[in-house]
């Protein structure tokens, strides 16, 4: 396995609650090379290890990955706990490890995980939005909006996907803030123009307020018709749920024992 696949594992923790990222454009031939930022101890400790060793690794990382998009969580679990007997100092293992943890509801794990993660992967867009959210789940509004604002500014400009619903994340903050001068600003700040859901979850949420729920459901049928694709309308959708909109899957916030 080539060097830089290797490394990448260390460099950036995997995303997981913010999936599909593009990758950063190849800098101009003419212009000068950046030069590379230093490894941090538990990389070059990463790269220390045998190849084969770090092969394996990343099979189980990878592996846990896969379960984890098909929502096998216990069975991701047991990948990442194979792949931290050969490496701990992970914050993959600990990043989606933590995910797994809110996917069960088991938000005060999920919250230690993704701190864990932080301490290895300093200011990673992926660990502050998965800290954001579990600030957003647990109805820690403030320290969720603070968070998000500061997501905000460490997503690429070409990934208006996560932008839009991050902004829209902070929109429902300030409405629990009781912000609604601002939260009424964010609302209007896309049209139906835009390429993502906000507009018409934005409309949604303020028909909600409204308790005009007829208009509401209105809303979110429009914007399920434009954005046909599942996985588009997916995060929103469960975004209105664990905010109280709509009736959560669980019906509490009891976690999974």
């Amino acid at each position: 396995m080539k060097l830089n696949l290797l490394l990448s594992l260390l460099l950036l923790a995997t995303p997981v609650l913010a999936q599909n990222e593009p990758a950063q454009a190849a800098p101009d031939s003419e212009a000068p090379a950046e030069a590379a930022p230093p490894l941090k101890p538990n990389q070059k400790a990463f790269l220390n290890l045998p190849e084969e060793t770090r092969k394996e690794f990343i099979k189980h990382v990878g592996e846990a990955s896969r379960l984890f998009q098909q929502k096998r969580i216990f069975e991701t679990l047991e990948e990442l706990d194979k792949a931290e007997k050969i490496f701990a100092d992970s914050p993959e293992i600990m990043n989606l490890r933590g995910s797994c943890f809110v996917e069960i509801r088991a938000f005060d794990k999920a919250h230690d995980q993704f701190k864990k993660a932080a301490e290895l992967s300093k200011d990673n867009s992926s660990i502050n939005f998965n800290i954001a959210e579990v600030y957003f789940v647990t109805k820690e509004w403030q320290k969720s909006a603070d968070l998000f604002e500061k997501v905000l500014k460490q997503i690429p400009a070409t990934n208006i996907a996560l932008s839009r619903l991050v902004e829209f994340k902070i929109l429902l903050c300030k409405k629990k803030l009781g912000k609604r001068e601002e939260a009424m600003i964010l609302a209007e700040k896309y049209d139906f123009l835009d390429d993502s859901p906000y507009y018409y979850y934005a409309k949604a949420a303020l028909a909600y307020d409204d308790n005009d729920l007829i208009k509401a459901e209105e809303w979110l049928a429009i914007a399920s018709r434009i954005f046909q694709d599942p996985n588009t309308i997916a995060p929103w959708q469960d975004t209105l749920v664990e905010f109280g909109y709509i009736k959560s899957f669980y019906g509490d916030d009891a976690p999974v024992e």
